[in-house]
């Protein structure tokens, strides 16, 4: 009987070293992000960047009409950083060189007629080359030439000149003003600049200088808003127009 209990006896198993080993599966850890200080002690997540809002044609026609400190900002922002302080007081423009400020009902001609009363007289008067009686400064060939067609009622008998740069040379206007009596010329800064280095301009005759400050292109921006206009139009200031309005011989418009 004892035998065949320790017969019965299981033999012991036999481990294959060989048999793949189970992977214990690891368990998923958690990831905090540190929160700054403000998010942490406010509670809430990041802020969103907010958009910059459009300008509306309503928001820039509560802007209002351009004003004679205007120009003096402007020319004080361009010339603060190239000159001594006593300099930029050579270049300030006194209240009795400006005309009346365009409250933006005048058409041109109704705006020159109210400013100048005398335009005819001076016309009738005068006979001197290489000069003019009135300077219009604007932005763009194409816009002389539609200040051009609103001058119709204003001008009479004066001769006007374009002053631009496209598709004139300037030899040609140079001849104009120096073969011709002229009275009027609207044209862009730059050019006017030009033919005033060249002598082609005098200003011992000049008694208007009129900016064409509130106009605004299709993107809404008027001619001081452009960078190379703004500059050109401080360097004909600089040419003797400021310290003419300074000796009270001639008068600034902004229309």
């Amino acid at each position: 009987m004892l035998k065949q209990a320790s017969s019965r006896k299981r033999s012991p198993q036999v481990v294959d070293e060989q048999a793949p080993k189970l992977k214990k599966k690891k368990q998923p850890t958690e990831c905090f992000l540190a929160k700054s200080e403000e998010e942490a002690g406010s509670g809430e997540g990041p802020k969103k960047q907010k958009r910059r809002r459009k300008k509306k044609i309503s928001d820039i026609a509560e802007s209002g009409p351009g004003t004679p400190d205007d120009l003096r900002k402007m020319i004080q922002k361009c010339l603060k950083s190239k000159r001594l302080a006593i300099e930029m007081e050579e270049c300030s423009l006194p209240d009795s060189c400006f005309l009346p400020v365009n409250d933006l009902t005048h058409t041109l001609a109704s705006y020159l007629k109210e400013s100048c009363p005398k335009w005819a007289k001076l016309c009738k008067n005068h006979s001197e080359r290489n000069s003019l009686l009135m300077l219009i400064v604007c932005g763009s060939a194409h816009r002389v030439l539609e200040l051009i067609r609103l001058l119709t009622s204003f001008k009479g008998n004066c001769r006007i000149l374009k002053l631009f740069a496209k598709h004139i040379k300037v030899e040609e206007q140079v001849k104009w003003l120096r073969n011709g009596i002229n009275h009027l010329g609207i044209g862009t800064p730059g050019r006017i600049k030009t033919l005033i280095e060249q002598d082609a301009i005098s200003l011992d005759s000049l008694k208007y200088v009129i900016f064409d400050w509130n106009w605004r292109d299709q993107k809404l921006r008027r001619m001081m808003d452009i960078p190379e206009i703004q500059q050109d139009t401080i360097t004909l200031l600089e040419s003797g127009i400021i310290a003419a309005c300074r000796a009270g011989s001639l008068k600034l418009g902004l229309f």
